[in-house]
């Protein structure tokens, strides 16, 4: 994992990308040779592109430049998984993860650097220039990241971050089939600070990482490193249970000293059916669990690689 020859290895995952690849190759080496004069690896991961550009052209960047590294899973395994691959196949004593599209300035890899005391830095985005609804979902993850995962409250997350390699290591002997790299570092280290950065709009067609893709991303972090439903469930079934025993007695005593009538029909169906859809919402949730419990026994890897690049 750790090599002496190698300061900072630069991970970026690709989907469906092209026009932006050696742009971006072409700016991470200038901030690396004439800026910060560190030595560096960048590998990119082809998360399964159906884009046929993709592949030629970071086969071709891998022969074209020593510091390049190519890797082309067998099918879309998501960001996540990509990223995995990407810290696996890492070599260097700092680890950078940056995006594929250029919304992320490759000129602030030096903010992110200047802090690689800590074990994460994090870059936090001056202003998103995201559409209204990924701002909100972004916003709410970050909240349940909070809350689920550890994350210090004031801690903003993105995709944008320098880890120590000795973190990426300590993180990858956690073997899970729907991995969260975010809950992954924060179970590892508390150690973690965010730096201003800047956030460009997408030069390049449109982002492949879609509001289905990042509700798939945080259904992985919900179910997967997290009990917070199943204990949702059992609060909702217990105060329901209180309150269905404490109506009960009500109308019992009422019934013993006024003679009410029995409730009607109309009353008796809404709670019947409010109490059948809650136990079935909660076989639903249970299923959830039971079937990442299964993936996890069946030990399904998180990625599987077609081809790398020969240089």
């Amino acid at each position: 994992m750790i090599s002496s020859e190698i300061s900072y290895s630069v991970v970026v995952p690709v989907f469906n990308s092209s026009h932006s690849l050696v742009e971006l190759r072409d700016r991470i080496d200038a901030v690396f040779k004439n800026e910060l004069k560190e030595t560096y690896e960048l590998i990119f991961i082809d998360d399964g592109s159906e884009n046929e550009l993709t592949w030629p052209f970071l086969n071709g960047l891998s022969k074209k430049y020593k510091e390049v590294t190519s890797i082309r899973l067998m099918r879309n395994f998501g960001k996540q998984g990509a990223l995995l691959c990407g810290f696996t196949n890492a070599k260097g004593r700092y680890i950078i993860t940056i995006d594929d599209d250029l919304q992320h300035f490759p000129e602030d890899i030096p903010s992110l650097t200047a802090l690689n005391s800590h074990d994460v830095v994090i870059g936090r985005f001056d202003k998103k220039e995201h559409t209204i609804s990924k701002r909100i979902f972004s916003r709410i993850n970050n909240w349940f990241e909070a809350k689920l995962l550890g994350k210090p409250a004031h801690i903003r997350n993105s995709p944008f971050k320098l880890i120590k390699a000795e973190v990426v290591k300590a993180f990858l002997q956690i073997k899970t089939p729907n991995p969260s790299v975010s809950a992954l570092l924060f179970y590892v280290t508390k150690d973690v600070k965010n730096v201003n950065v800047r956030h460009a709009k997408r030069p390049y067609d449109k982002s492949g990482f879609t509001l289905k893709k990042m509700f798939a991303t945080f259904a992985n972090m919900l179910f997967n490193n997290s009990s917070f439903l199943l204990k949702l469930i059992a609060y909702v079934g217990i105060s329901i249970s209180f309150f269905s025993f404490l109506l009960a007695l009500i109308y019992f005593i009422k019934k013993l000293t006024v003679g009410i009538p029995v409730p009607g029909y109309a009353s008796l169906v809404t709670v019947t059916l409010f109490i059948g859809g809650l136990m079935l919402f909660s076989i639903g949730i249970v299923g959830e669990y039971l079937i990442r419990i299964i993936n996890g026994v069946e030990l399904k890897p998180a990625y599987v690689v077609r081809e790398k690049s020969v240089d």
